[in-house]
Order: C-alpha cells, then structure tokens, then sequence
C-alpha cells in the first residue's frame, strides 16, 4: 500500500501503467476502494476479470481509497460532492497528471459527473458504469443514515467501533455509518469518534444525508449541469434498486455528447 495526504487525510492509492491517465473512481456505494477494481474484491462487477490489472495494460491507472473508505482515513465532517471532487482532483495531480479519461462506476459514476462539471478541463472523457440514481437509491441512503443514527442513539460511539471491523463499509452494515470504517486502522480517528458529541454528530450525518441524497433520480451532478455538459460521455446501464436504467437514461438524455449502451 502507498498512501499520500489530501486536505489532511491520509489516502490509499494505487498508480501503476502507462498511457493515457485513468482516474478511477470506484464502486461499492461509501465502500469505493481499490480492491472493488479486482478479481477477487468486484465480482459482482467484473466477474473473473482483474478490472485494475486490465486497465494498467493500456493506461496508467489512478485508483485509491476514497476517504472514509478501505484504508484512508477520514475526518467527521459535512462529505459532499465538493469534498469528493476535491479529493480527486488532488490524486489526479498528485499522479503529475492535467487530465485524464475519468472511469467511475456505481457511486464512483455520480463522483465522475460531479467532477466533470467542476473540472471539465481536466475531463477527456467520462465513461459511467452502472450509474446510481432512481427513488430506489434515494430511500437507501436516507434510510442507511437513520438506521445508524438510532444505533448510534440507542448503542453509543464505542459500539460501533466495536462493529465496524464485520463489514468496514456502511453500505455493508448501515449500522456503522459513513465513518466507522476508518476507526479499524486509525487508532487516533477512533479515540476521537467515541467521545464526540453526539448532537453535533447528527447534525453532520443529516447535511451528508441531505447533499448527497437528494434526488429522485439523479446522483452527482444535476439536470441543468448535465445539459451543459459538453464532455463525451459513454454510459453503461445497470438495472437494478441502485443502479436505476431510468436513471442511466435520463443522463443520456441531458448530455449533449453521450452514449448509451
């Protein structure tokens, strides 16, 4: 493992190929790692194909731990789409790199628009792989919020902590929330996690709950930042409660330069 500090937190990266830079932002809801891209950790996605071992073929492939996430650490605060455009842009200019195709998958594909529409300089390209969106979507993450925050009510701080090693992703385990996994290996995260106050904590979760699912239908950047968005675009459909086809095509619909397959 590398790791290298973004606004702060300490980041899990991979950075392996050549070519053409790939910015990876990978699926698996609040669970994005690296290992998503692999065999063994993204079956569900890849089957028998080792997606990061594929990819560093062709390109030089950037992929990490999104903060919050796998081996990164994490801060309690406000997580919005600014926070994880901001994180991505560091690792594409930690890489040496001013552009790149970007490659995002699941909520790694709302994190490639919102991005895009931050930074459509830095975008040669985006290819969205299983987009998530739909009301399917939308009452997940608000229901995995409430459901750790009554754990969090009935239970205390320390509980999760205690849980959070079972799963390590909140859309494993809503109980854990979005920042119990960085309390298995951060031992100074998880001192400060159990003796917070406890107000000021649901305050964070419901403004992440509230920048984050808040769209019947679309994830990352919205209707009117989509049809200005000029940078090409090639979208593969899921079809599941997540990763909604409505969604997928509505996106197609609102980009001017996109593709739907």
């Amino acid at each position: 493992m590398a790791f290298t500090t973004i606004n702060g937190i300490r980041i899990n990266h991979e950075i392996r190929g050549k070519g053409t830079p790939l910015l990876m932002f990978a699926p698996g809801g609040f669970g994005s790692t690296i290992a998503r891209w692999t065999a063994a950790g993204g079956k569900r996605e890849w089957k028998e194909m080792d997606g990061l071992e594929t990819l560093a073929k062709h390109f030089k492939v950037i992929a990490y731990d999104r903060r919050e996430a796998g081996f990164s650490g994490g801060r309690i605060e406000p997580l919005d789409w600014d926070c994880y455009v901001l994180e991505a842009k560091a690792m594409l200019e930690f890489a040496g790199e001013k552009k790149a195709l970007i490659l995002g998958s699941c909520m790694g594909a709302a994190l490639a628009t919102a991005f895009a529409e931050r930074h459509p300089d830095m975008c040669l390209g985006l290819y969205l792989h299983w987009p998530v969106g739909g009301y399917r979507w939308l009452l997940k993450g608000r229901t995995f919020f409430r459901r750790h925050m009554d754990f969090v009510r009935a239970n205390g701080f320390a509980a999760v902590a205690r849980r959070a090693p079972e799963k390590r992703s909140f859309w494993e385990d809503a109980e854990i929330g979005p920042w119990g996994p960085p309390t298995v290996h951060d031992a100074e995260f998880a001192a400060q996690y159990v003796k917070q106050d406890m107000g000021r904590y649901f305050t964070v979760c419901e403004q992440t709950r509230d920048a984050l699912f808040n769209d019947t239908q679309f994830s990352g950047a919205g209707p009117a930042a989509l049809m200005k968005m000029d940078v090409p675009a090639f979208i593969q459909s899921g079809n599941d409660a997540s990763h909604a086809h409505s969604a997928a095509w509505a996106t197609k619909e609102l980009m001017p330069n996109a593709e739907l397959w």
